[in-house]
């Protein structure tokens, strides 16, 4: 049963540099300002109990709804092929037209999406520490640009997602992602007081990722909202032990043809 409407956030959520709180009837979700020309939304667990199909109408209009089975792994699929049920397992989506809202969820992991500013093309992604291993951004990419789009004309945003500081892991962990001294340089690998174990941001570890692939820091924005800190607003994982999550999804620009 969905809980209560979300009322505006507190004054502590209010100003958020580069995001925006969008209301409607139904309650608040989160925007990317980077992502301002598509329809897109971050949603909050204020919205539990109500799926990609109920959710969608708080977004656009007109438009299908495509999801993945999440699996934890870095496998992107064609929105067609997610388009009913038994949803196909994946934790990417890629657009091939117009008119496609793309549906992935988390409740630590960031929900990434990626968008064509050039093509209108997006993309959606489930990014948890096995995706970012196993290159599930570099697929996504690679899989817009095998469609036409272009890596400068990308824009990426970084939901919110479980920070350094609240994610610990093991060292095993940390070492699937890269070069344990870049991670840390970065600040994507913090110490952590337990032997053997480090304070992972996987947010961060996935910007720098990009940054990687050649996105500039101008095409990519992380939202700054840590899901284990915020009991209000986010379903967490790592807090509550609790199987429940909070959708985000992205809608491809009808004005463009994007078929092959």
């Amino acid at each position: 049963m969905a809980e209560g409407p979300f009322n505006k956030p507190d004054k502590g959520f209010n100003n958020i540099p580069g995001w925006t709180w969008i209301g409607t009837y139904g309650g608040y979700y989160l925007q990317c300002n980077q992502l301002e020309e598509f329809e897109h939304g971050f949603f909050t667990r204020q919205w539990h109990g109500r799926g990609p199909e109920e959710l969608v109408g708080y977004v656009s209009s007109g438009v299908s709804v495509h999801r993945p089975q999440q699996i934890h792994s870095a496998l992107v699929l064609p929105a067609p092929q997610a388009s009913q049920a038994p949803w196909p397992e994946a934790d990417g989506l890629v657009s091939t037209k117009g008119g496609q809202s793309l549906w992935v969820c988390g409740a630590d992991c960031t929900p990434v999406l990626l968008a064509d500013a050039a093509t209108g093309r997006v993309a959606a992604c489930h990014a948890g520490w096995r995706g970012v291993a196993g290159g599930i951004l570099k697929e996504a990419i690679q899989q817009m640009e095998a469609a036409g789009s272009k890596r400068k004309d990308l824009l990426v945003a970084l939901g919110p997602a479980v920070s350094g500081p609240n994610y610990q892991v093991e060292r095993q962990v940390s070492s699937q992602l890269g070069e344990i001294e870049q991670l840390q340089a970065i600040a994507a690998v913090l110490p952590d007081s337990k032997p053997g174990c480090d304070r992972l941001d996987i947010r961060r570890a996935a910007w720098w990722q990009l940054k990687q692939l050649g996105l500039t820091e101008a095409q990519i924005s992380s939202c700054p909202l840590c899901t284990v800190a915020e009991p209000e607003l986010f379903h967490s994982w790592r807090r509550d032990q609790v199987k429940a999550v909070q959708w985000s999804c992205i809608v491809s620009s009808s004005s463009v043809e994007m078929q092959r």
